[in-house]
C-alpha cells in the first residue's frame, strides 16, 4: 500500500514538473514570436489604425501596404546585393574559421595558447570602437560604395574559430595517427576527414554569419552611397527619410518580406545548428 502511494505521489510530481516545464517553454515561445507577430499585424493595418494609441492585435488586411512598399524601393537590387554579400561573407568566414580552428585545435606550435587567447580577446572589443579606423582603411583603399567593403571586414568570425576549435579538440588523436599511417598530410586530413566530421559546426558558423551579414545595417550604411551596392537593411531607410515622415505600415510590410529569407534559412538549417552547438560544447 505504501509503495503504491509513493508511486502515485512520484507520478504526480513528474506531471507537475512536466506542466511547469511546458509552461515556461510556451511563455518563452510567445515572447520570442510576439515581435514577429506584431510586425506582421502592423504591416496589414490601415493608416488610421496604425496611428491609434490603442494597439491593434487583429489586422485590417490592407494588402496594398505590401504593393506600396515594394514599389517604393528597388528591392530586387537590394535582394541581389544582400544575397551576394552574405554568400561571399559566409564562404570566407567558414574557410578562415575552419583553417584557424583546425590549427588551434589539432596542431601544436609555440605560443598556440597565447595566440588563441589574443584572438579570443578580440570579442571584447566593441564593434563601434573600430568603426572609424575601419572606415579610414576602407576609404584609403578606395573601397567606399563597393561590395568588398561590406565583405572583407567580416571575413573572419572569432566565434566561428572558437566553435570549430572546440569541435576539433573533441576528435580522438588516434584518428590523426591512423591517417598518418596511410600517408595523409595535414591538409589532406583536414579536407578528407576532419572537415566532413565538422559539418554540424560549420553549419552553425555559416548560419550565424549569414544572419549577421543579412541583418547588418550600421557598417553598410556608412560605406555605401548608392542603391547599386546597398543591402536590404539599408534599403529600409527609404521608409524613414521621406518628407512625410516615417511610413509605419510600409516599413512593417518591407520588414516582413525582407525577413522571410532569414527565417527560411534558419528553419532549413535548425537541425544542423542544434547539432553543431551540442558538438562544439562537448569539450573545453
Amino acid at each position: 500500500m505504501a509503495s503504491r502511494r509513493r508511486t502515485t505521489r512520484g507520478w504526480s510530481y513528474q506531471q507537475t514538473q512536466l506542466v511547469v516545464r511546458y509552461f515556461f517553454i510556451i511563455v518563452a515561445a510567445i515572447c520570442a514570436f510576439f515581435p514577429i507577430y506584431w510586425v506582421v499585424i502592423s504591416s496589414l493595418l490601415n493608416t488610421h489604425s496604425a496611428a491609434d494609441i490603442v494597439p491593434h492585435f487583429w489586422p485590417d488586411w490592407e494588402w496594398s501596404n505590401y504593393t506600396r512598399a515594394w514599389n517604393l524601393a528597388p528591392w530586387l537590387q537590394f535582394f541581389m546585393n544582400s544575397i551576394f554579400i552574405a554568400t561571399c561573407t559566409v564562404v570566407l568566414a567558414v574557410l578562415t574559421s575552419l583553417l584557424a580552428g583546425y590549427a588551434f585545435g589539432t596542431m601544436k606550435f609555440p605560443g598556440r595558447t597565447i595566440l588563441f587567447l589574443l584572438v579570443l580577446g578580440l570579442i571584447m572589443i566593441p564593434g563601434e570602437a573600430t568603426l572609424i579606423p575601419s572606415y579610414l582603411i576602407v576609404s584609403t583603399l578606395g573601397w567606399i560604395d563597393t561590395y568588398q567593403a561590406q565583405i572583407i571586414p567580416y571575413a573572419v568570425s572569432i566565434s566561428g574559430i572558437f566553435l570549430i576549435r572546440q569541435f576539433f579538440l573533441s576528435l580522438p588523436p588516434s584518428l590523426w595517427e591512423a591517417a598518418q599511417l596511410d600517408g595523409c598530410s595535414r591538409f589532406g586530413f583536414l579536407w578528407r576527414i576532419a572537415a566532413p566530421l565538422a559539418r554540424p559546426a560549420i553549419a552553425v558558423v555559416a548560419l550565424q554569419t549569414f544572419i549577421g551579414s543579412w541583418n547588418a545595417f550600421l557598417w553598410p550604411y556608412l560605406v555605401t552611397s548608392s542603391d547599386a551596392h546597398r543591402p536590404i537593411e539599408v534599403g529600409l531607410q527609404a521608409f524613414m527619410s521621406g518628407e512625410g515622415g516615417t511610413d509605419p505600415t510600409g516599413l512593417a510590410a518591407a520588414a516582413t518580406f525582407t525577413t522571410i529569407p532569414v527565417l527560411i534559412v534558419f528553419l532549413l538549417a535548425q537541425r544542423q545548428f542544434i547539432e553543431g552547438i551540442s558538438a562544439g560544447s562537448t569539450k573545453g
